[in-house]
């Protein structure tokens, strides 16, 4: 993507853009996509090292969230959901769950959508109360279909998932699953044009 010897759009605004130019345009992103999970999982990589305070770096825990809902016989999309849940913690310290849900958003179900978009308040059951806010604030979601679902992740998976003796397997087990899980997203405003290439 960054090589100057590659075709480039001749416009300086949108506005001058040619079919020429978007074909340039579109030729290269069907390049860049494919490699979308390499770079999630080089974002990933830059959680370890990183505590917070926690008994393990923000990684273990990503990782150990995996681990748990692998062996739970989760499937693929769900375990991959678990252990990138936390991606967004280096860029959103004051809402990492958005992140998450953006850069997962076009893989995952309605369902694993909504677990990683809203697991920062359901997590909260656990601890709120001991920085002053309020335990119960996912109550308010307490009619929504997916509010199990959500209460289940982070029982299970999320919630126990900072132990230092847990065998917690390896980043290398859960790659080929990003892997797989980006390279065809489920939804997207780009999809059908992505698919053109193929």
């Amino acid at each position: 993507m960054n090589d100057m010897s590659h075709p480039r759009a001749k416009f300086r605004a949108m506005t001058e853009g040619t079919q020429q130019d978007w074909d340039i345009i579109a030729a290269e992103q069907r390049q860049f996509a494919p490699d979308n999970g390499a770079r999630i999982l080089a974002h990933l990589k830059l959680l370890a090292g990183d505590y917070g305070g926690f008994p393990v770096d923000r990684l273990t825990h990503c990782l150990q969230t995996a681990t748990r809902a692998h062996r739970d016989g989760r499937d693929e999309e769900y375990v991959v959901m678990a252990l990138l849940h936390d991606i967004g913690d280096t860029l959103g310290a004051y809402n990492h769950p958005d992140i998450a849900a953006a850069i997962l958003k076009p893989f995952l179900s309605e369902e694993n959508h909504w677990i990683v978009q809203h697991h920062g308040i359901f997590q909260g059951h656990y601890f709120f109360h001991y920085i002053g806010l309020n335990r119960d604030m996912r109550e308010e979601y307490r009619d929504h279909p997916y509010y199990q679902a959500c209460v289940d992740f982070c029982e299970k998976y999320d919630q126990p998932a900072f132990d230092p003796d847990y065998d917690t397997l390896p980043l290398e087990f859960f790659e080929p699953m990003v892997m797989r899980l980006c390279a065809k997203p489920k939804q997207s405003i780009y999809k059908k044009v992505m698919a053109e290439a193929e």
